[in-house]
């Protein structure tokens, strides 16, 4: 019931919801010449600088991968997906300080400012994502109908990453370190996470952590999907799933017992 009652408040502000994503979009290119056309220019040089520095020039090569692109596709996979994750509990823990003042002035359900996070981060990933699938289809390097898998894994990753980030935005508020030290460790989580190294390339003994890994696990399905052209081990993903649930259960909860505090913290 209170699942429902949160979706059905969701639904009843979806205009505001709406237009908090269009104004912070064209926030980003205010007064800019080229306008929103820097949506499309920073990720093509991205993907460009990624394919021709580590493709063409250094010559990297993915182990047991024929094409040599792979290597790029494999870093694209990890790294624009990583960066999802990472903008969406970012922004989601500190995502109450930063509305203060909108939540003290304005009276509106409170659980829709981690979902304009949430559709932010998604606009800006389906924009680089749609550009990293031309490129896919344009080398040759296009994986069918196993592309089609990237959204359940997709979805997956959204509900781990706002079940989280719900969670810690809740504690930042009545604990300031807490957005301060998930900064820090972000940064470690995301060198424990095979995003621009493959796994064989770990020792024997450290591989075994990677369960631990909830991110790991994710990132590994993508590249199936997109570098291997082949279904991830769905099974693999069930730690991560479980997860997600708990996090979004345990933040919901938070939320719920501390909404009122909240603003008087603020």
């Amino acid at each position: 019931m209170i699942l429902l009652g949160r979706l059905h408040n969701i639904a009843n502000y979806r205009g505001f919801i709406a237009g908090s994503v269009k104004r912070e979009f064209q926030s980003k290119y205010r007064n800019s010449i080229l306008g929103a056309a820097w949506t499309i220019l920073n990720p093509l040089a991205m993907i460009i600088v990624y394919t021709v520095i580590f493709s063409q020039v250094m010559h990297n090569r993915l182990p047991g991968a024929g094409s040599a692109f792979a290597y790029s596709i494999y870093l694209c996979a990890g790294v624009l997906t990583w960066n999802l994750f990472a903008e969406i509990t970012t922004k989601a823990q500190s995502v109450f300080i930063d509305n203060a003042g909108l939540i003290k002035k304005i009276n509106f359900p409170r659980i829709c400012l981690p979902v304009i996070v949430v559709l932010n981060a998604c606009l800006n990933f389906a924009i680089i994502f749609g550009l990293f699938t031309a490129f896919l289809l344009i080398t040759g390097n296009f994986p069918g109908w196993t592309w089609f898998a990237v959204f359940p894994v997709l979805a997956l990753q959204i509900l781990l990453a706002i079940g989280l980030g719900i969670t810690l935005g809740v504690l930042n508020v009545f604990f300031r370190d807490v957005g301060q030290f998930f900064a820090i460790f972000l940064q470690f989580w995301f060198w424990f996470t095979p995003v621009v190294y493959p796994v064989a390339a770990l020792p024997e003994n450290v591989r075994g952590l990677l369960a631990w890994n909830p991110m790991a696990a994710v990132i590994r399905a993508y590249q199936d999907i997109l570098v291997s052209h082949q279904l991830p081990q769905w099974t693999s993903l069930i730690p991560a799933a479980v997860l997600a649930l708990l996090l979004c259960l345990v933040g919901m909860q938070l939320f719920r017992k501390r909404a009122g505090e909240m603003v008087d913290e603020l």
